[in-house]
């Protein structure tokens, strides 16, 4: 009798060619052709329902291979539909993506598979491009399937009336989780209810939240959940290693200095928790000496379109390098590059100036995070977190003064008149001497004005403040403590503002005084 254990058995993922329905030749070739053979998992799984004409609810990480496995069945929708081929602007199909990076990149890779089709054009459709360029596209050019944000292809379904959806075979709906926690649920609502109810709808999401199973509620049909093998146990693809190292707020950076230093040979992603923490770290980390040698690309939904579009080709096509980008994870920094960041401060206005605001919006940010079970508002290391961001005094935070939270491990720089700390940017610095000496000339203004007050209004505000009672402790502390809420009420509402995108940056930290302090 054969007493050797028994052999595990796995079933072999399929080959493209042997998928049931059978895809089409031309997207065989087309996939041999960009050495794609055999599936992933969630291609296996998810293509069949498509193709037979099912709507899906796919839980799908990034890595997982998804893209295919939406765009494979996309294009043999089309090609099998009684509208094939389309009219110019016949529209059989709409790609969603939260971000351009991704629409841009799915628009890419579905280029050679589209290419089959005859008389189908593919146009992207992003935020951060002349919207009378895309309408010109639109008009001249025609459009069959749509690819692109909430946001703009809404814009775009609004404007453009010539737009046929009256046939539309398919809509994708890809990182639904992200679509809906960027805000992008209003946008997303309008493009469903432009479209007709007779479709097949793929719903792509790394999480299955409540909000997500209220949109598959809303815009699926019976739809068919596919949570493909070893991908329905974690998250994160088989492929990619995670790993995380826990330390002190103030030794964040060395240790991230150390890691790139260790990998300068590599490509890396580094993610902050807000766009003013890529320009400062993207600014100081480039001019760190140990770090000279590696390449910096810094990207955020701030900067302008092209800018984004360079930094990420540049990064891609770079065979190392480090980019710089924002995500929900945060990265705090470092104590022995404390003395050099804060001499490029004392040096450099620009450097000041983006490290504060870097550091009062990590702060915030930490404060609103929905996580905060994991960022505890509470246990943040305040004053080690501003000696990493090289603040060379300690700006007035009213969340900070509102909670009481200390700032241990804070020490201000002395002998420092924030005043006479120049930019190194000429240009930026004659034009900062010139508001300087407008302020001035503002204030001597005001006091001349107030010299012209007349004796009687002088004697009467004199004869009011004799009657004033004066105030108890307690009711002392129940002005200030009415104050400072309304403080922190006017800061929230900013911050609202500032996550809609209804002011930027600067406003921002205009309007909660965080200029005041450099």
């Amino acid at each position: 009798m054969d007493s050797s254990p028994p052999k595990t058995i796995t079933k072999a993922l399929p080959r493209f060619s042997e998928l049931k329905p059978p895809l089409s030749e031309d997207i065989i070739e087309a996939l041999d052709r960009s050495g794609f053979e055999v599936c992933t998992p969630v291609q296996a799984e998810t293509i069949p329902f498509l193709c037979r004409h099912k709507d899906v609810a796919v839980d799908a990480a990034t890595g997982s291979g998804k893209t295919l496995a939406f765009l494979l069945p996309l294009v043999e929708i089309i090609r099998r539909s009684n509208s094939y081929p389309p009219k110019p602007h016949q529209v059989m199909g709409v790609i969603i993506s939260p971000t351009r990076e991704l629409s841009a990149q799915i628009h890419k890779v579905a280029e050679p598979f589209v290419s089959t089709l005859r008389n189908v054009n593919s146009v992207l459709l992003v935020g951060g491009r002349e919207v009378e360029a895309d309408m010109n596209t639109l008009e001249e050019e025609g459009a069959n399937l749509l690819i692109g944000t909430p946001g703009r292809l809404s814009d775009m379904m609004k404007r453009m009336e010539f737009l046929d959806f009256r046939n539309l075979e398919i809509l994708i709906l890809d990182e639904a989780d992200r679509l809906l926690d960027m805000g992008f649920q209003k946008q997303v609502n309008y493009i469903i209810s432009r479209l007709p109810k007779q479709r097949r709808t793929g719903l792509f999401s790394a999480t299955q939240t409540q909000a997500v199973a209220d949109l598959a509620k809303a815009g699926l049909r019976n739809p068919v959940r596919v949570r493909s093998g070893a991908e329905s146990k974690s998250k994160t693809p088989s492929g990619l290693y995670c790993e995380y190292l826990k330390c002190e707020a103030d030794q964040k950076s060395s240790q991230l200095v150390h890691l790139l230093i260790e990998n300068k040979n590599k490509k890396l992603v580094v993610f902050f928790m807000t766009c003013a923490c890529v320009d400062y770290w993207g600014l100081v980390i480039s001019k760190i000496p140990t770090l000279k040698s590696i390449s910096f690309f810094p990207t955020h939904g701030k900067m302008d379109q092209k800018g984004r579009d360079t930094a990420l080709a540049s990064f891609t096509e770079a065979s190392s390098g480090v980019l710089l980008c924002t995500d929900v994870a945060a990265r705090g920094l470092d104590i022995p590059g404390i003395v050099y960041i804060r001499s490029l401060a004392i040096k450099d206005r620009e450097v000041l100036e983006k490290g504060l605001k870097a550091f009062v919006s990590f702060v915030r940010a930490y404060k609103e995070h929905q996580c905060s079970y994991i960022f505890s508002w509470k246990g943040l290391e305040i004053g080690k977190l501003a000696m990493g961001y090289g603040i060379l005094s300690f700006p007035y935070i009213s969340e900070v003064k509102q909670d009481r939270i200390g700032i241990v491990g804070f020490t201000p720089v002395q002998g420092i008149t924030f005043e006479d700390i120049k930019f190194k940017n000429k240009s930026r610095e004659k034009q900062r001497q010139q508001n300087l000496l407008a302020r001035k000339d503002k204030l001597q203004q005001e006091k001349r004005g107030k010299r012209k007050k007349s004796s009687k209004e002088a004697v009467d505000d004199s004869n009011k403040a004799s009657r004033k009672r004066k105030l108890t402790g307690r009711q002392r502390q129940t002005i200030q403590t009415a104050q400072d809420e309304e403080e922190m009420n006017g800061d929230y509402s900013l911050l609202k503002k500032l996550k809609k995108g209804s002011i930027t940056e600067d406003d921002f930290a205009k309007l909660t005084g965080a200029h005041d302090y450099v």
